[in-house]
């Protein structure tokens, strides 16, 4: 019996180092007996759009090749069919591989991960119809969010860096109605982020602690602190040490909306919408391989 799997690439991941992942992983997956659809869309939505005819076509499995922005599309494919998510890292943040302990350096061992057919079952955060795997940011992240994926250069956690530095100039605490499983709050902060994970943009363990199999989104508020301070606690974020910083809180919900003037939400690191929206835990939405 044929079994057959979709390939989906973003080229222009880890500056063209999905496409080296691709070449090195398209082999081994064949020489497995896998026949392999390998599709390259010219832009997100067409991307999107030959995942879903590839799922709709009932193939075994969607594995995406880049970083978190793909496996963010490779989510909205699969989510809700019998299609399993299957992940070759190659983007610059990668930390949905980091989550299921995927090499982003060794691509054939991420390709045998796949072959071997293993399967894990995650949460996801849901707004509306679509859906995230790390983290959904809604404040001071999303800001320098915005302002990063403006920049070309540079690649990777660097630019993160930058954008923040920039953002840190006239950086000001937002004004917040947050409603926590039915619990409503107003509330100033530098941020609030919605973890389904741990950490986005390769490696800020913002929502330190979160689970992916818990049934339960970790909301993390910080409250307002100075653009020193903040420029202090940075570098904590990447070791998940600023749980202990006075200012910050973490609560365990099934459910939250938030509302704030003029922010844009970032997911996965994506832009995903305007609030204010109402993010939910959607337990066991996503069965992935490796």
């Amino acid at each position: 019996m044929t079994r057959e799997i979709a390939l989906l690439t973003n080229p222009t991941a880890g500056r063209g180092r999905a496409v080296r992942v691709r070449d090195a992983a398209l082999p081994r997956l064949r020489a497995a007996g896998f026949v392999v659809r390998s599709i390259t869309g010219r832009d997100a939505d067409e991307a999107l759009d030959l995942a879903r005819e590839c799922v709709a076509d009932g193939v075994e499995a969607l594995v995406v090749c880049g970083g978190d922005g793909i496996v963010h599309l490779g989510v909205q494919a699969v989510t809700g069919t019998a299609t399993r998510l299957g992940l070759l890292p190659g983007g610059s943040g990668n930390d949905v591989a980091r989550y299921l302990g995927l090499p982003v350096d060794r691509p054939l061992v991420a390709a045998d991960r796949i072959i071997a057919g293993r399967t894990r079952t995650l949460d996801l955060g849901r707004s509306g119809t679509r859906y995230f795997v790390t983290v959904l940011a809604a404040g001071f992240d999303a800001v320098v969010n915005e302002r990063a994926n403006k920049m070309s250069w540079p690649r990777g956690q660097m630019r993160y860096n930058i954008a923040t530095v920039a953002e840190l100039r006239t950086f000001k605490p937002l004004s917040y109605t947050l409603e926590l499983d039915g619990q409503q709050r107003e509330l100033e902060a530098m941020l609030v982020a919605v973890g389904n994970g741990p950490s986005f943009g390769g490696g800020l363990r913002i929502a330190e602690g979160a689970l992916l199999d818990d049934g339960l989104l970790d909301v993390v508020i910080f409250k307002p602190v100075g653009r020193l301070e903040l420029v202090r606690t940075y570098p904590k974020l990447f070791k998940g040490t600023h749980t202990r910083h006075p200012q910050y809180e973490h609560h365990r919900v099934r459910s939250v909306t938030i509302a704030a003037p003029g922010v844009v939400s970032y997911a996965d690191g994506e832009r995903f919408g305007e609030l204010p929206l109402t993010v939910e835990c959607a337990p066991g939405a996503l069965t992935v391989l490796g």
